[in-house]
């Protein structure tokens, strides 16, 4: 529970009137290929490394702010680099998803973005560089004072404080600037603080592999950063310590034997229970590596079999049969030896890890946990679903985000209306140093008294969606494969 240093005065909110107001662009969204999907993957990067010759070719860290709509043009659009796909079309070949380049402006322009949304992701980035201490950390607690912008600061963290508060803010930063396209070997303005950001996790990992406490939670973040950077560049320093973090997370794997065989993981080592916000991390930090030729040996094989043993721990599977109708959910803790399970209304997380784990349209798992996820959202309006008012739980946001966009169709048409929208009109826009952060008071997980760093790397994540990972270009069609 909250103690009173967790109710810490939050600055008061901007001007009514907004000097930068901003019209959203509605972009019609059409998409109507039919899919048969069989056997889901996730291809690799796709990787053209340009060299850098010079101290020249390096843009400015952190472009002289203008208004919002100017800082646009700092976004790389024209680019050729990394590429990452996520999702799985017929015939299991994937399709690719562009963050630099033309793609990503086919990608903004076909699901749903705006000027406004590319807008809204570049101040986010430029907050972040603002707030980075000089040994390239992202400080739960000292992060206000890194910002020069102004006298006025923001409120510091009030909770997970030290080692692992530290590492996992850092990796969420990184992972924001990684999700825009920026790297750390390729031109670009933020270059340098990508760099110094992944310098400091690597100089911060432990003898084990792992980060902080050791915990598997800030363990996966973590993970997935350095994994993502180095599929995204093939960067030679950063694969052994890469392959580190993921054999130690491997090894941690919950093997509850008899049938099950491999499942999830829990915040350290246990022999049954699995936790779906831990599982959830460590997932998509093994189809980062995955993607970046790392050796993830079983691991994905073994998360595949506990999303399934999971779900149906958590369902009566009998009567889940219709995947336009009915709904199913997804545990927060399940025990794999008891059968003990908890809150089968973790939902979100599922149907992410289901995105991770090559279980794409089609798959009667995916779409009646996203019939879930819709109708707690939109129709129910329940608290840690809702997107209708900011602040919302941002924990969530993110995983249904991500998972919705997958699932595709009508439903990330209606998501999107409402996500899109209420990040770009709930973000700080002023003159001091709030500029581009979202609030975090209220936002209603239970590690969100880290602070704004957090509030803004999960809504920042959730509006790089359209170019981050690209979705199956399908509608969901009369054939659907039933979970194995």
């Amino acid at each position: 529970m909250p103690n009173a240093a967790d109710r810490m005065t939050i600055p008061p909110p901007p001007p009514e009137e907004d000097p930068q107001d901003r019209s959203l662009t509605e972009v019609e969204v059409d998409i109507e290929a039919p899919v048969d999907v069989t056997d889901p993957v996730v291809q690799d990067f796709e990787v053209d490394i340009e060299e850098l010759t010079s101290e020249e070719e390096e843009v400015s860290e952190v472009v002289e702010m203008r208004g919002r709509d100017d800082a646009v043009a700092a976004v790389e659009m024209g680019e050729s680099g990394a590429f990452m796909t996520l999702g799985a079309g017929s015939n299991a070949a994937g399709m690719t998803g562009d963050r630099r380049g033309a793609g990503r402006g086919r990608a903004l322009r076909q699901y749903g973005s705006s000027r406004q949304a590319e807008a809204a992701v570049d101040a986010a980035l430029r907050w972040f560089a603002r707030h980075q201490s000089p040994n390239g950390m992202w400080d739960v607690t000292g992060y206000p004072e890194n910002c020069t912008m102004s006298d006025v600061k923001c409120e510091p963290g009030t909770r997970y404080t030290g080692a692992d508060g530290d590492a996992a803010a850092t990796a969420y930063a990184v992972l924001t600037f990684l999700g825009g396209g920026h790297d750390h070997r390729y031109p670009n303005q933020f270059r340098r603080t990508v760099q110094n950001g992944i310098d400091w996790l690597v100089q911060n990992q432990l003898a084990s592999g792992g980060w902080g406490r050791d915990r598997n939670y800030e363990n996966g973040i973590c993970a997935m950063a350095l994994a993502e950077a180095y599929a995204m560049t093939n960067d030679p320093d950063l694969r052994e310590p890469t392959q580190r973090a993921i054999d130690h997370l491997l090894a941690r794997q919950i093997d509850a034997g008899g049938a099950y065989g491999g499942l999830g993981w829990d915040y350290t080592t246990s022999d049954a229970r699995n936790d779906s916000s831990v599982s959830g991390w460590v997932v998509m930090a093994l189809k980062s590596a995955e993607a970046g030729g790392i050796d993830v040996g079983s691991g994905m094989e073994g998360a595949r079999n506990y999303l399934n043993q999971a779900w149906k721990a958590s369902n009566t599977v009998a009567d889940i049969t219709d995947p336009y109708t009915h709904r199913s959910g997804f545990p927060y803790t399940w025990d794999a030896l008891s059968g003990d399970i908890r809150r089968p209304d973790r939902t979100a997380i599922g149907l992410c890890m289901g995105v991770f784990l090559g279980k794409g349209q089609g798959n009667i798992i995916m779409e009646t946990m996203a019939n879930d996820v819709m109708a707690r959202a939109l129709d129910d309006r329940e608290a840690d679903y809702q997107i209708d008012t900011w602040p919302v739980n941002t924990y969530y946001l993110y995983y249904n985000t991500l998972g919705i966009f997958q699932v595709g169709g009508d439903r990330w048409q209606r998501w999107n209306a409402h996500m899109r929208d209420l990040l770009v009109d709930s973000q700080r826009r002023s003159d001091d140093c709030f500029d581009g952060s979202w609030d975090y008071d209220g936002t209603r997980f239970h590690g969100h008294q880290v602070g704004r760093l957090v509030s803004t790397a999960y809504a920042a994540l959730s509006l790089q969606v359209y170019y981050r990972y690209r979705p199956q270009d399908a509608h969901l069609t009369q054939r659907v494969i039933k979970a194995q």
